[in-house]
């Protein structure tokens, strides 16, 4: 039997700020507590959860992996107003001008994308 993802793991210098940001984004809830950490998740606690770990140190270089995110239920510009109100920002990792998807940071620099299409518009036939 192949691997499940289960967590994924995001350093924060202030793990409340991260958790709260990373819940409203994607309508979970913090799950759990415990000393320098944070457990998000949706409320079936199905997987994979997001753990959120204190670290001493700001973020300094762009991240290997990053989270693509669609819309759903809303237009993706919609969206992109919905998570830059969040207190997400645009940022440059040098995706070309034309790319389809837009760049951006939560409040503690991580990087993310929204893709262009939504959910729905995957959903749809031909």
């Amino acid at each position: 039997m192949p691997s499940r993802l289960a967590v994924i793991a995001i350093d924060a210098v202030d793990p409340d700020v991260v958790a709260d940001f990373w819940c409203a984004v994607l309508g979970w809830t913090i799950l759990g507590r415990e000393p320098g950490g944070i457990t998000i998740g949706d409320n079936e606690r199905s997987w994979p959860m997001i753990d959120i770990f204190a670290v001493p140190e700001s973020k300094t270089v762009k991240n290997r992996l990053h989270f693509d995110l669609r819309a759903d239920g809303l237009s993706t510009s919609d969206e992109l107003d919905r998570l830059l109100a969040l207190g997400a920002r645009q940022v440059d990792v040098g995706q070309s001008s034309d790319a389809s998807w837009v760049v951006l940071a939560d409040p503690e620099g991580n990087e993310f994308c929204l893709l262009s299409r939504s959910v729905q518009q995957l959903t749809q036939p031909e």
